[in-house]
């Protein structure tokens, strides 16, 4: 796999896995569009675990406070969560890392029972481009009628349900998990800082789970090879570019909306639509 391709194709990941724009899509539709080669099992897992390094570097503090409450860990040291987050009370993080695990089942259960029927009956250009325009709408919906009240710790059990049944329709390539999952805390009151934070953490274990089980997969069927060099600069690339994408989506969210990605959305569903119906001479 040649090396500017997996710049490419890190950068590519590590921006959209975080903005509301779809990696599934974007990681189909550059290569199709460029003619590159489908890439290897081996390059998914190195962009799975470059998101995932991103989110878990970038949220560590979070996580350390949200476990150390939650499975009642205690420790000598001083905290070192954000005061973004509401500070370090224990009992508002207890409840924020069970309602977490909460919203993460939807997810955990749709992605065993239906991935690889995903994987393999929605992977087209068509599903993508509907998806992208179809969540753009709900997203403009979430826009138009989201009060923008609640912050990270006054999420509720039926706001959790909600963003996690969401996470769970982002196995529909289009979707897009950051999509969806703000757009939910949109339309349940979620301020859009507070809706990307909560997206960002409830996706924490997801990724994981998805770098895992790619990491067994690979496991057992070895590392192609050549493989090597490509393997590390994908994680490093994702890594480090997921990292600033959620660093600067996090600011912007502070006194920005969410009406260019989807403009974005709109514009790429329908070109996606229009290449798959009409497709050039060099398209499959």
């Amino acid at each position: 796999m040649p090396l500017y391709q997996v710049i490419v194709l890190g950068v590519v990941q590590g921006l959209t896995e975080f903005l509301p724009i779809s990696s599934t899509a974007h990681l189909y539709l550059v290569p199709w569009l460029s003619g590159w080669a489908e890439h290897e099992l081996t390059f998914d897992v190195a962009l799975h675990l470059g998101t995932l390094v991103a989110v878990l570097v970038y949220f560590l503090p979070t996580w350390v406070e949200l476990l150390r409450a939650g499975l009642g860990i205690r420790s000598r040291f001083a905290p070192a969560p954000q005061a973004q987050s509401g500070g370090s009370d224990p009992n508002r993080n207890r409840r924020l890392f069970w309602l977490l695990v909460i919203g993460t089942i939807p997810a955990g259960v749709a992605g065993i029972l239906f991935e690889e029927h995903v994987k393999t009956t929605l992977r087209s250009p068509v599903v993508m481009g509907v998806a992208l325009i179809v969540v753009a709408l709900v997203m403009a919906l979430g826009e138009r009628v989201g009060t923008y009240g609640k912050d990270l710790f006054h999420v509720g059990i039926t706001d959790t349900l909600t963003v996690g049944v969401g996470q769970a329709l982002a196995l529909i390539p289009g979707v897009s998990r950051s999509g969806i999952t703000m757009t939910a805390g949109l339309l349940r009151g979620l301020r859009r800082d507070a809706a990307a934070r909560f997206s960002f953490l409830l996706s924490t274990p997801i990724i994981a789970g998805a770098a895992v089980v790619a990491a067994v997969e690979l496991h057992r069927e070895g590392m192609e090879p050549g493989m090597g060099m490509p393997f590390a600069v994908g994680i490093l690339v994702s890594a480090i570019t997921g990292y600033l994408t959620i660093s600067f989506f996090l600011k912007f969210l502070q006194f920005g909306t969410f009406k260019i990605f989807i403009y974005y959305r709109i514009i790429l569903g329908i070109i996606v639509l229009a290449l798959a119906f009409f497709p050039g001479p060099g398209a499959p």
